[in-house]
């Protein structure tokens, strides 16, 4: 039998002549079909278990706020809000349903925030909620949420596809909860896909545009690009680098890019040799990112060498983007600075579900080896790399992610080691300098005193190293051109995308 190697493929920048069929002769009129990247591990709705299970989520889920296609901030379940003068943040509710046909009430929203807040939860926003001072409810369409500290980016907390707000004792029903969102799941064959169906009282009217949303699981990423060039799906994420082109050159096809994601380095401070900071500082400066953003991305990206924060925004410093720079004489100095100078063994997590962590951790490999640290690779599949790093059953990592959102405290959950523990930041990391920072910028409204204080926190970073950066990635959507109203959204939102299926439409 013929047998396909991954490098053949990516060697050929395009699939083969035999994997290329015929686009289906037409969509399936009034169903969508979206090639998902992985299988969720959970489908519980407040944890955090990779963008595939915050895909669906946005599907059958919506909170209080959200975000539009071009990235403002716009009301869900909230109509409207604002901040009193006694420092309370208030959403007034519109009429809106859940799945089970019961209303939308504040009663649900406050039971929500109790349950994520509560001492047992393993919510990704846990440590957020238990920074609300008290919850009122004045009536069934009004809530008022006081914050122990004053809060300026509350609205974009809660707009976080982490606090999806669900019926009141619907978890009982199942572990997703009753939601309010576009689609209701029915269906699923687990690792295979999921079905949904359009929710007919979603308060958003003539919405969603589709009767029906099939999600079939392509772990592959190759057979995922193959699905799309055969017509058996109208829109995949997460396109590999490689076959962009091939996407961008088919008439029948259209290619969405935006940059916001980026790859980088978590480690476990609880073992040695990783607790000093020194030798985190080491592993920065022996790595040189270009040839991460030619090897893994096919040169679309951007290396980072500091924080990850984008050029173009206010609070990017050009001095301190470059701090922790390709230096493998200075990777060197600091090893045996720190009493490895004759180098190190260590494992190195990451996962061959996806080439571009695999392919991260190639480069990261080579290159720490020649500074002395032998890394040897653990690439379980997605699920185990979750878990493994949730239990800090690792020494040091490869990560792909992107801000919460695109203010600088959406890095919060990759910094404050105060926030419930994820596989997202590095294991038993907390300083507590940056958790100070990280809160005066929260509580700070002014946007002058903002910048000064994220420059503060820049600063300490580097000393530190909570994190290394690696590149900036191009993010990518692939879909036929009979697919309207989808946007990949910008920058750090593109893994919220998933909100505008409620947009699209095959034709």
């Amino acid at each position: 039998p013929m047998t396909l190697s991954r490098r053949l493929l990516l060697g050929t920048g395009a699939f083969l002549p035999f994997l290329r069929h015929p686009a289906r002769a037409a969509t399936t009129p009034g169903k969508l079909v979206f090639g998902l990247s992985a299988y969720p591990p959970s489908f519980s709705p407040w944890t955090n278990s990779g963008t595939a299970a915050a895909t669906v989520r946005l599907a059958i889920h919506r909170g209080l706020l959200g975000y539009a296609p071009d990235g403002t901030i716009r009301g869900e379940l909230a109509e409207k809000w604002e901040h009193a003068d006694d420092g309370a943040w208030v959403f007034h509710l519109r009429d809106a349903t859940f799945h089970n046909g019961a209303k939308v009430t504040a009663a649900d929203v406050a039971w929500c925030i109790e349950q994520i807040a509560a001492e047992k939860s393993t919510a990704y926003y846990r440590a957020q909620m238990q920074a609300i001072e008290k919850v009122e409810v004045p009536d069934a369409k009004t809530i008022r949420i006081t914050t122990k500290q004053p809060n300026a980016i509350f609205p974009l907390q809660v707009a976080s596809f982490y606090l999806p707000i669900i019926a009141k004792d619907s978890l009982k029903e199942g572990p997703s909860g009753i939601g309010a969102g576009p689609f209701k799941l029915t269906g699923e064959e687990r690792g295979v896909g999921l079905d949904l169906v359009a929710f007919d009282k979603y308060y958003r009217p003539g919405l969603p545009k589709v009767k029906s949303l099939r999600m079939t699981v392509y772990a592959d990423e190759n057979l995922r690009v193959a699905a799309l060039q055969a017509g058996d799906v109208d829109l995949i994420e997460y396109v590999p680098w490689q076959a962009m082109p091939s996407i961008e050159k088919d008439d029948r096809l259209a290619l969405q890019t935006t940059d916001g994601p980026f790859m980088y380095l978590t480690f476990n401070v609880r073992a040695k040799p990783f607790d000093d900071p020194r030798i985190r500082q080491a592993v920065a400066h022996a790595i040189k990112r270009e040839d991460i953003v030619k090897a893994a991305f096919f040169g679309r990206g951007a290396p980072i060498e500091g924080l990850p924060i984008p050029q173009g925004t206010p609070f990017y410093d050009p001095a301190l983007s470059k701090a922790l720079a390709y230096d493998p004489a200075k990777a060197k100095a600091l090893l045996d600075a720190a009493g490895q100078g004759g180098g190190f063994a260590c494992k190195l997590l990451a996962t061959a579900q996806y080439g571009m962590h695999k392919d991260t951790a190639a480069v990261v490999q080579q290159h720490l080896a020649a500074v002395g640290i032998q890394a040897e690779l653990v690439l379980p599949d997605w699920s185990t790399r979750v878990t493994l790093g949730n239990r800090g059953q690792y020494e040091i990592a490869v990560m792909g992610s992107a801000a919460d959102s695109n203010d600088p405290d959406g890095l919060a959950p990759f910094l404050d080691g105060s926030l419930t523990p994820s596989y997202n930041r590095s294991y038993g990391f907390d300083d507590k300098k940056i958790d100070e920072l990280l809160a005066a910028g929260r509580a700070e409204f002014d946007p002058a005193k903002r910048r000064e204080i994220y420059t503060e926190l820049q600063k300490r970073c580097l000393e530190q190293v909570p994190m290394v950066g690696l590149c900036f990635r191009s993010q990518g959507y692939g879909m036929t051109k009979a697919v309207t109203g989808f946007t990949n959204m910008p920058g750090a939102l593109t893994f919220y995308s998933g909100t505008t299926f409620e947009t699209t439409s095959t034709g």
